[in-house]
């Protein structure tokens, strides 16, 4: 169930007929980080959120809910969504391969999340096109004491 504020978001971008990469070029911001305010996983500044709410066509009394802080992820359960459950699916079977090759090659640490971005790209293959994601997050080494 997605929040009403991001129903109402959703909503009025597709009433425009605005993609995320049009509110990327007025916003100068990433595609991506924009659909995480849209969804409230991202909070935006004053400045970004009343261009968001402009180029929308919403009211303002929108603006300071974009601001706030949200609470984030997904919950405790496991997704139903079939795309978000391969990302899930992804993680079960190489998060442990993944944590393996970071510390080779950056020690015991982890990527961070909030030093981070990410993003997605389309790959045209004539055997179908496939989708290409990027994430990029600052290593963080556990700190001894």
């Amino acid at each position: 169930m997605i929040p009403e504020i991001t129903a109402k978001l959703l909503e009025a971008k597709k009433e425009k007929g605005l993609s995320f990469a049009d509110l990327e070029a007025i916003l100068g911001r990433d595609e991506v980080w924009i659909a995480a305010v849209f969804y409230r996983q991202a909070s935006a500044s004053l400045e970004e959120a009343t261009k968001i709410v402009a180029a929308l066509g919403l009211g303002t009394e929108i603006v300071a809910s974009l601001t706030e802080y949200p609470v984030k992820g997904l919950g405790p359960v496991v997704p139903t969504d079939p795309l978000i459950y391969r990302f899930y699916e992804i993680m079960q079977v190489y998060g442990m391969p993944l944590k393996s090759v970071i510390h080779e090659k950056f020690g015991d640490g982890i990527m961070s999340a909030i030093d981070f971005t990410l993003d997605v790209d389309k790959e045209e293959d004539p055997k179908g096109d496939r989708v290409k994601i990027t994430m990029s997050g600052k290593f963080l080494p556990y700190k001894k004491w």
